[in-house]
């Protein structure tokens, strides 16, 4: 190790928040909240990230987007070298870690599964989801307040009340490339096209419908962590 260089339980942790801000794709939370991340050892430059899903059957290409994910946020750790991801105890295990220390995309690793596009359509999905999600969440705290729904319709960004919740749903705002300014329409649609009031009650529905979704597979795949592990949680 040169005089320079950062001992290993600093770049750990230092993986270990990058990896913070990866997101499993459907469930809209971070890898390390949810559980994914086993362990991160740093040897040198080189860091080995260990994930485990719930599920033996978690779908390959939720588990690629995570796993690539992972990957890119750990290369970008100053000190950080060369990164090896491996997926524990799945089905593809070994071609998902193969395939991402040969640096090849998911239609390279499951060329009979692609459709040649990759996973830039799957990763827009989820997006407008949890754009969806986050906004229906800020919607139900607004209405706490015995606002009509149709006040909504002339609410701006500006008018959200600053917190955590707040500054992920701008986030998920940008990633679909809308305006975040202050004076922008709170509730939009993915595609940026305001809702108005009377129709703001159907919106209210869809939004509810993805966030009580999303929210259910999330406790869900807690559970199922949790049961797959409990030994182990045990033994920590």
């Amino acid at each position: 190790m040169s005089a320079t260089a950062a001992p290993a339980p600093a770049l750990e942790r230092s993986v270990r928040d990058a990896l913070g801000g990866v997101r499993d794709p459907e469930l809209d939370e971070s890898v390390t909240t949810l559980g994914f991340v086993r362990d991160v050892r740093v040897t040198g430059g080189t860091a080995e990230v260990r994930l485990r899903l719930p599920t033996y059957f978690c779908a390959p290409n939720f588990a690629f987007l995570m796993a690539a994910d992972a990957q890119r946020a750990a290369e970008a750790v100053p000190g950080i070298r060369t990164v090896h991801v491996v997926l524990e105890d799945h089905f593809v295990s070994d071609e998902i870690s193969a395939g991402l220390a040969d640096r090849h995309g998911f239609d390279e690793v499951f060329a009979d599964d692609a459709d040649g596009q990759g996973l830039d359509e799957l990763r827009d999905l989820f997006r407008r989801k949890a754009f969806l999600a986050r906004q229906q969440r800020l919607c139900e705290r607004l209405l706490a307040g015995a606002d009509a729904p149709a006040r909504l319709a002339t609410l701006t960004l500006g008018d959200l009340p600053p917190g955590p919740e707040t500054a992920a749903y701008l986030e998920r705002r940008a990633e679909l490339g809308l305006p975040t300014g202050p004076r922008e329409p709170f509730v939009v649609s993915p595609a940026g096209e305001r809702v108005e009031a009377e129709t703001m009650a159907h919106q209210l529905r869809i939004g509810r419908a993805v966030r009580v979704s999303l929210d259910g597979n999330a406790g869900l795949c807690r559970g199922l962590l949790a049961t797959r592990y409990e030994s182990e949680e045990d033994d920590r």
